[in-house]
């Protein structure tokens, strides 16, 4: 299938792209015979989908901060698809799914278990507010729907209002509530009644606002739509959109009063960054503001087992007589193992801190490189959650997508792996338990790579 070049831009948004040109050309000049002789093995038996199959590369290792390849190669991974909060192959993650297969594997339908008991009750001892009720999922995408269905309930209400280029998932509900064309563009009917407002964007405002003039009629923007909806039984959003957008403060407080006018609930979705990423445990702790639902995943499983969990407040324990949930392993011992040990590595080495640190070290080296490239549009983050913008000019603000993908393969080339958001946004999620050493060594990498697209 041929895409016109207008077409394939307006995908690009949840990540780099497979069917580009330069990953042909990347693949050419760095892949073995026998890395390719697994990837035509792969691309042959999996049904083929943008952002993935077919493959760029093929793994053979991962630990720490890096991924291995056949062929060897080691690369940074400033991406690990927001799971790797403690490293990979996290020995201490590792011990304890070994030793709760040994005792128990697998936990049946109307049976609970102790692990899955224990990973409850911290959840609802950090979560803030009365956030003390929670469910868990096999996936984010899961608990997303599990969300949306509880909303319903709740509220009596099906309407929903969402952020245009958002993500929850990949699954029918939650791509009705995203907002990315990669992801609904000819899909067909959607859920019904999931309006999409702005995301709260100050370098890219609608309304005309910047970074150090926002009058939040961003917000005053959803207000306006609760009204005139009058039935939206929630708002639901990612409380920072993936370093493509960071809220102006008193953007979530403006929300959360503005759906308490109205009826609605709050639902945020902390999927790819809850756990410490940002610098505290939850993202919007950051803006001082407590949904009446919270949904967790990816790094929750210590980067080895996939699980999600709906975070609710308490008052919202509504449905014991219908199924809100009931996944085959909604109380898997094994992942629930993994999700004590992950947090228990993340109070106890004091990741969150250590996230805060280098984030502010590597945002503010981030600043002075944007003094020496032009092409660099803007910087944000919270934490070890950090984008860097790049733009044909300042002015005009032209995404620079043809530049940030080259920048891409490069570092690549020089063994750093991070992902790009919006086409354009270099996005750099490392581990929680990075050094200087090893920042300093990426930061470099990405200034070169910087200056090779520059000349």
């Amino acid at each position: 299938m041929r895409f016109e070049k207008k077409d394939i831009n307006s995908l690009r948004s949840e990540g780099d792209l497979n069917i580009s040109p330069r990953r042909k050309a990347w693949s050419k000049k760095h892949i073995d015979a026998e890395t390719q002789h697994w990837l035509d093995l792969d691309a042959k038996y999996f049904l083929h989908q943008s952002l993935s199959t077919p493959c760029l590369n093929v793994l053979s290792h991962c630990e720490g901060i890096n991924l291995e390849d056949l062929q060897g190669r080691s690369f940074m991974d400033f991406h690990g698809n927001n799971v790797h909060q403690v490293g990979f192959a996290n020995r201490r993650v590792i011990d304890a799914v070994k030793n709760q297969m040994e005792e128990l594997a697998f936990c049946t339908r109307r049976y609970t278990n102790i692990p899955a008991i224990r990973l409850a009750e911290k959840l609802a001892q950090l979560a803030p507010g009365k956030l003390n009720k929670v469910l868990f999922a096999p996936a984010g995408t899961a608990a997303i729907g599990m969300a949306l269905k509880l909303a319903r309930m709740a509220t009596g209400k099906f309407k929903t209002i969402s952020m245009w280029d958002s993500f929850h998932g990949a699954s029918l509900d939650a791509i009705s509530v995203g907002g990315e064309a990669i992801f609904r563009k000819n899909v067909g009917p959607l859920l019904p009644g999931t309006e999409h407002v702005p995301p709260p964007d100050c370098y890219r405002c609608l309304w005309g606002c910047d970074e150090d003039n926002c009058t939040l009629k961003c917000a005053d923007y959803v207000e306006y739509v609760l009204g005139k909806e009058g039935d939206v039984g929630a708002v639901i959003a990612e409380t920072v959109r993936s370093t493509s957008v960071v809220p102006p403060a008193g953007y979530w407080k403006k929300i959360r009063a503005a759906c308490d006018k109205y009826g609605a609930l709050l639902i945020l979705d902390e999927i790819p960054h809850c756990l410490g990423r940002t610098g505290k445990m939850f993202t919007c702790q950051h803006f001082e503001v407590v949904p009446d639902m919270l949904v967790v995943g990816k790094g929750l499983g210590g980067g080895i087992f996939p699980l999600a969990a709906l975070i609710a407040h308490q008052d919202l324990d509504i449905m014991p007589d219908r199924a809100l949930g009931h996944y085959t392993h909604e109380k898997n011992p094994v992942a629930c193992a993994a999700a004590i040990a992950t947090i228990e590595c993340l109070e106890e080495e004091n990741l969150p801190a250590n996230a805060e640190k280098m984030g502010d070290y590597a945002m503010n080296r981030m600043r002075n490189m944007m003094q020496q490239h032009k092409i660099i549009g803007a910087v944000r983050g919270l934490g070890l959650l950090m984008g860097m913008e790049l733009v044909k000019d300042r002015q005009t603000k032209e995404p620079a997508v043809e530049e940030a993908e080259q920048v891409m393969y490069s570092a690549l080339s020089k063994g750093l792996n991070f992902k790009v958001t919006m086409g354009s946004i270099i996005t750099l999620t490392p581990p929680l338990t990075i050094n200087k050493q090893e920042m300093d060594r990426a930061l470099n990498i990405l200034d070169e790579c910087l200056k090779e697209v520059e000349r």
